[in-house]
């Protein structure tokens, strides 16, 4: 267990300023392109390797509390193509959270062909790296599909692995552990791409009043 106070109801004093307080997803914060990504996926045939173009954007929201537990946090939305192409190959939605008392991160995830999770790690405040995971049946770090995706494509694991690289990008690898009814062992359905800043970040609500005050 943790070492949360006793008091679970009195609500801890958030800074307005969530930019300075996201400690090691502070680079993260911006809008972001990636021309070099790869997924590695299960096909009919065995596996494919498509190339893909990335679009990240990451804007601070306003701190989050449970009661005396305080997040700083980074909404986001990406949106994947592959070369040359319109249609959206992967398009992705969620949070990620910064526990500073802990040092716990959090990743929430959300994509439109009916699946959820969320990934869970831990991380000084000044790491250039840290990796989180999520496993099929936790209450903590879990990760939810639709009946079919359960069926045919179950997920047991999905991990992702973030470094801030020394030039200003930053670059992350997934690894989503898969059971397929026709596979003899699980299928490592595999992302990476590196990401070069293109805009800022929009400062969170709080902070952009004040700073207008």
């Amino acid at each position: 267990m943790l070492n949360y106070p006793e008091d679970i109801y009195t609500e801890a004093e958030p800074d307005s300023d969530t930019l300075a307080n996201l400690g090691p997803l502070a680079p993260l914060a911006g809008i972001w392109r990636g021309e070099k990504g790869m997924d590695t996926n299960p096909t009919a045939e065995g596996t494919g390797r498509d190339p893909y173009i990335e679009h990240i954007e990451l804007h601070p929201i306003d701190a989050q509390t449970n009661g005396p537990q305080l997040f700083y946090g980074l909404r986001y939305h990406t949106r994947i193509v592959q070369p040359d192409e319109v249609e959206t190959f992967h398009d992705q939605v969620g949070y990620w959270l910064w526990e500073p008392a802990t040092g716990n991160i959090i990743y929430t995830l959300a994509i439109p062909r009916g699946q959820t999770a969320m990934a869970t790690g831990n991380a000084a405040p000044d790491a250039k790296t840290f990796t989180l995971q999520a496993r099929r049946g936790s209450t903590t770090n879990g990760i939810s599909s639709n009946p079919f995706l359960e069926q045919s494509f179950t997920t047991e694991s999905y991990t992702i692995t973030v470094t801030v690289n020394d030039d200003g990008t930053w670059s992350y690898e997934q690894d989503t552990v898969l059971i397929i009814p026709d596979r003899s062992q699980p299928f490592h359905h595999t992302d990476r791409n590196t990401l070069t800043k293109i805009g800022e970040a929009v400062p969170n609500p709080t902070a952009r009043a004040e700073a207008e005050g």
